[in-house]
């Protein structure tokens, strides 16, 4: 069975676990997953911290840069989409968490933690619609930096939301979702992804493949790629 299949009857798994097509699309955060609740309490210092990083001006990758896999909805559309990665499955580009340091304290504190970074869209960057590839996981976003004026929003599964600024969201993100921005200043979101919570047996299986498979096939590529941004940025400000 190649990739795309054995992802496919994983799916169909984990899916008998969580609701299948009747599976929640929005969660109470606190309810769901409470260690993410210190994320969000910690969003003034995230927001102050990704600042100073802008300020900084570097070099940051499109998320088709890091993750070829996401060239279809990272690089279809008009202006740019880039990423800042934090922690993917354990792998840590360390140049990146030297200038976040605040921010990753923080999220060292999430268990389960499948990958965290900020995702920066360009005035006027929508989204495609698609589908996250896996049903493990539930995606989280702390708005850090959104416009005021015609404030993008996310709509998934036809359930629209708007970000809003220290305000924090939980949602499925296996479910079809698009951006539709048609804002004239950047939107920046923190973005964690955590293990979906699901009963013992779906929980081990889901742990051993994001752990052990995804740890050392999908995370290795992205850290590679997000380290060469990082380490290139490093050496551009030594030269300054």
């Amino acid at each position: 069975m190649d990739y795309h299949g054995a992802k496919s009857l994983l799916n169909r798994y984990i899916s008998k676990h969580v609701g299948g097509e009747n599976r929640p699309v929005f969660f109470d955060i606190e309810a769901t997953y409470p260690p993410l609740t210190n994320v969000t309490r910690h969003a003034a210092t995230i927001q102050a911290e990704f600042d100073r990083l802008m300020e900084r001006n570097p070099r940051l990758p499109r998320y088709h840069e890091v993750d070829s896999g996401e060239a279809k909805i990272s690089n279809t559309t008009a202006y740019d989409w880039n990423v800042f990665m934090l922690d993917i499955l354990g792998q840590k580009p360390r140049a990146n968490r030297e200038m976040c340091p605040e921010t990753c304290h923080v999220l060292d504190g999430v268990p389960n933690m499948f990958q965290a970074f900020f995702s920066i869209l360009d005035p006027g960057k929508s989204v495609p619609m698609h589908e996250g590839p896996y049903l493990g996981y539930l995606r989280y976003h702390l708005a850090l930096r959104v416009p005021q004026d015609h404030p993008p929003k996310i709509i998934v599964n036809g359930q629209p939301y708007t970000w809003q600024e220290g305000r924090a969201v939980l949602f499925d993100d296996s479910w079809p979702h698009e951006v539709v921005n048609q804002s004239h200043q950047m939107r920046a979101i923190l973005i964690v992804d955590v293990l979906r919570p699901m009963s013992r047996m779906p929980a081990m299986v889901n742990r051993f493949v994001t752990k052990v498979v995804g740890r050392n096939t999908y995370a290795r590529k992205v850290a590679r790629n997000a380290a060469r941004f990082a380490n290139a940025n490093q050496s551009a400000r030594k030269a300054a």
